[in-house]
């Protein structure tokens, strides 16, 4: 799963936290009012990508298998045109993902 997982996620985690502290970031996704799903998932993507290998519970390879679900979906609906300010990549990025990074 972590090969899948490194591949999905392009950001290091310093810069996806500093990401997530962007008015962008908090800008998009889906919330009941509150935090939203994925910048959730992006402070627990900043846990995993400090962890060591051998310290990652069931838990964390689930979500680990989540956030590749994810990014590949996502990845699958990229709008037309430039995309470098647009929710499309903000939702990516808030996954660890910024699709405009080779």
């Amino acid at each position: 799963m972590s090969g899948e997982f490194d591949e999905a996620v392009n950001m290091t985690a310093t810069r996806l936290e500093r990401w997530l502290d962007t008015d962008e970031s908090k800008s998009v996704g889906q919330s009941d009012g509150g935090e939203s799903v994925g910048h959730e998932s992006g402070r627990r993507i900043v846990e995993l990508l400090r962890k060591k290998k051998d310290e990652l519970t069931d838990d964390d390879q689930a979500h680990m298998r989540k956030v590749v679900g994810y990014v590949h979906r996502h990845l699958a609906q990229r709008p037309d045109g430039d995309v470098e300010h647009t929710k499309w990549r903000y939702s990516l990025m808030n996954w660890g993902h910024d699709p405009l990074k080779d």
